[in-house]
């Protein structure tokens, strides 16, 4: 009888949970098998780049979005700050604040709606730097999963290339936008960095003596900061040249010169002497006091000190350690890091002239192209040369930019002329070449990418001329684009770290 109560127990129970599984529902309320679709937007500000994602809008459920912030001129996660969203309809709506990102660069906040129809979702973002205002329009609220899912569908692979946000905000990662602009046509050639005018000091002996160096192993090419000792003249030894006789003859004539100037000065102002003869003291007195200081300063008990005069380097050394000077003998010249003259050559056949000079381009250090107007640069002059027996004519640029490359070095040169025609244009640092192909990483989403092949036209420096394969308001990726290349070559699509 036991056994036959135990059993009647196993029936019912296996009833019960067959007429539980005919109903399951998901924590939604929607039947089990039944997924609400998910949806994501991508919205570009000038300021901002706004990811969500989120499930579809559903009468009476709570949709909570994962809404992805990065400030795009650095192209980081938002990190402070708060967000609000709204759903609105005929100036009435639900809102819903989050103080702080739940984790960097990703806030959660929830809505819940309470009718179907075609809404506004208005995204505002806060942070101590700036705030911007983002607005999805079209927004549908279904009435029931069903409605949505028939809508909607169900998700497919489309292809593209996953690069989740966190991958980007841990790089060097930036996009631009695909725009319609000015071309020129270019002359490519090279230049030389050439010193402007006070960049170049040549340093000369203030007495004789014996050049000791004081920087080890000081070679053409070494660094310097503004200050540093870097040679002693020592006189020490030298009788008919020692530095201390010289400097105590230079304090007594300065003395002798400054005690006539004085007293001629009051005979002056008293009108006793002529303004000739006054002038001509003043004149004695400002010669003994420059020569006087000339050799008294920088002088230490190893001889006449020589010190760097500004941050640069040393371009030419002109003596050998230990050698023996004479005064005005020049000893070593220092060049500052900053190149700001830009000297090129072309060939007279493109007859540029200061009329259809349009602009000048160059190649950083760092193989970057900037345009010498960017920073308040400018064509200082375009003249004609003979050299070689071969006429040509030279092109000098003013160049505001830190240029950390020495004098007489090379750079890749792009100069405009005549005049622009207009097309779609991307920065050339957007472009991946494979074997003479070019291609771009083109951002279809936040969080989706596509490599699409490209025919380029015209570089103008910074920026390259499309002529087929981007339509103007597409985004491409300028930093970055070889890390989301190796993503497309992975064959798996890396784990989701969102906090959603």
């Amino acid at each position: 009888m036991k056994y036959i109560i135990i059993l009647l127990a196993f029936l019912a129970m296996s009833c019960s949970n067959k007429a539980e599984d005919t109903h399951a529902h998901n924590a939604d309320g929607s039947h089990a098998g039944e997924e609400i679709p998910r949806l994501d937007h991508t919205i570009w500000t000038d300021k901002t780049e706004l990811f969500v994602e989120f499930p579809a809008l559903i009468v009476g459920n709570g949709s909570r979005f994962a809404a992805h912030f990065t400030v795009l001129n650095k192209h980081q996660p938002v990190r402070e700050g708060s967000v609000s969203v709204s759903l609105i309809k005929d100036d009435k709506g639900i809102r819903n604040k989050v103080d702080a990102p739940s984790s960097p660069g990703i806030f959660s906040p929830s809505l819940q709606p309470k009718e179907a129809g075609n809404y506004q979702l208005v995204f505002e973002l806060t942070t101590p730097e700036y705030s911007d205002k983002i607005t999805i329009d079209n927004v549908t609220v279904y009435a029931n999963v069903d409605e949505a899912i028939k809508a909607l569908g169900t998700a497919e692979d489309d292809g593209s290339i996953s690069f989740l946000k966190e991958q980007a905000w841990k790089i060097d990662f930036q996009t631009a936008p695909v725009v319609n602009g000015n071309i020129y046509d270019v002359i490519k050639t090279s230049g030389v960095w050439t010193p402007a005018s006070g960049s170049v000091k040549i340093l000369v002996a203030k007495s004789n003596g014996v050049v000791d160096f004081a920087v080890n192993n000081l070679t053409e090419g070494t660094q310097v900061k503004q200050g540093q000792l870097l040679i002693n003249v020592s006189s020490q030894g030298l009788a008919s040249n020692n530095l201390s006789t010289g400097i105590a003859s230079a304090k007594a004539k300065f003395q002798q010169a400054k005690s006539e100037y004085e007293r001629k000065k009051e005979l002056y102002e008293s009108k006793i002497i002529p303004k000739a003869e006054f002038e001509k003291v003043e004149s004695n007195y400002n010669i003994s006091k420059s020569n006087y200081q000339s050799l008294s300063s920088g002088v230490s008990n190893s001889g006449k000190q020589i010190r760097a005069p500004f941050d640069g380097y040393i371009t030419t050394i002109n003596v050998a350690n230990g050698d023996y000077v004479e005064q005005g003998v020049a000893l070593v010249t220092v060049g500052t890091l900053q190149s700001r003259v830009l000297k090129t050559q072309i060939a007279p056949s493109y007859d540029l002239t200061m009329e259809n000079a349009q602009g000048i381009w160059y190649q950083t250090k760092e193989g970057q192209w900037r345009n010498v107007t960017s920073s308040g640069g400018s064509i200082l002059s375009i003249t004609k040369d003979v050299a070689n027996n071969r006429p040509l004519i030279s092109v000098f640029a003013q160049v505001n930019d830190t240029v950390e490359m020495p004098e007489g070095s090379l750079t890749q040169v792009q100069i405009a002329m005549g005049n622009a025609t207009q097309n779609t244009l991307i920065p050339v640092s957007a472009l991946l070449e494979d074997y003479g192909s070019y291609s771009v990483m083109v951002q279809l989403s936040g969080e989706s990418f596509e490599r699409r092949t490209i025919k380029i036209g015209k570089r103008n420096g910074e920026n390259v001329e499309i002529l087929q394969g981007l339509q103007v308001g597409e985004v491409v990726v300028t930093k970055g684009a070889y890390q989301v290349k190796m993503a497309s070559m992975s064959g798996s699509t890396p784990a989701h770290g969102h906090e959603h």
